[in-house]
């Protein structure tokens, strides 16, 4: 009979190999997108970055495995009763929490974001590890996950944290990933998708996108945030637009 502590093991580290592929397809599928949109919306936008490309790629499968792990052993974990806040029934908890949690998740992943990004931005720990990041100049829809492995860990942790102490259904969890995944994505693909009235309008003052977050990678000592521009406003690290 096999020892139940073994087949333990092996469902976790199935989990974990599961999510690390589904990581991985998620964003080939949603970089590959995004990129075939640059090449019908602006032709060309990416020739002669082939090379760029291909680092971008290479980093960001890595970034995958990385991702992976935790997130296998929280789908693990989802499993065993009670050990995540995740639920399932939406009578669990009010409406009114739905929404709530979502804007939970994200304030959180933005703020552990901000003060990570500066703190990848001391000069010890940019040559170490985030000048892989921002070698993608000018960054293409493939950059959203290219990271050195040192700054992947860094990444990781939060949303599998905030699994364990923030009570969320599983619908409004896999809505915060596609925010993660397509905010990550056309943040980084050089040019600016959403419409002018919106990133130049009172809402998009606070919001970030591609005109946003591609001045941070002009200018490496600004633009810090991920989903809202709150931090950079009170740090004062806010230096508007750019024009991707």
């Amino acid at each position: 009979m096999a020892d139940p502590s073994d087949q333990t093991m092996l469902a976790a580290l199935l989990s974990m190999i599961a999510m690390t592929a589904i990581v991985a397809v998620r964003y080939i599928a949603s970089s590959g997108l995004f990129a075939w949109l640059t090449s019908r919306v602006h032709p060309g936008l990416y020739r002669g970055l082939e090379r760029q490309i291909g680092m971008e790629l290479r980093w960001s499968l890595a970034s995958a495995a990385i991702y992976g792990l935790p997130a296998g052993l929280v789908a693990w974990g989802w499993q065993q009763d009670g050990w995540t806040r995740i639920y399932t029934d939406p009578s669990d908890y009010p409406l009114w929490w739905l929404p709530l949690s979502v804007l939970a998740y994200l304030v959180a992943h933005d703020a552990w974001f901000y003060w990570t990004h500066r703190w990848m931005h001391r000069p010890a720990l940019f040559r170490m590890a985030h000048a892989v990041h921002h070698a993608s100049r000018p960054p293409t829809a493939w950059a959203a996950m290219s990271f050195h492995p040192i700054e992947a860990l860094t990444g990781v942790v939060v949303i599998p944290a905030l699994v364990f102490v923030i009570p969320i259904h599983a619908g409004a969890l896999g809505f915060v990933l596609m925010v993660m995944t397509v905010m990550g994505v056309t943040n980084h693909m050089g040019w600016e998708m959403f419409p002018r009235r919106l990133v130049h309008s009172r809402l998009g003052n606070w919001l970030i996108t591609a005109s946003h977050h591609s001045r941070h990678h002009e200018q490496y000592t600004c633009n810090y945030g991920l989903y809202f521009r709150f931090w950079d406003h009170l740090c004062a690290t806010d230096r508007g637009l750019s024009r991707p």
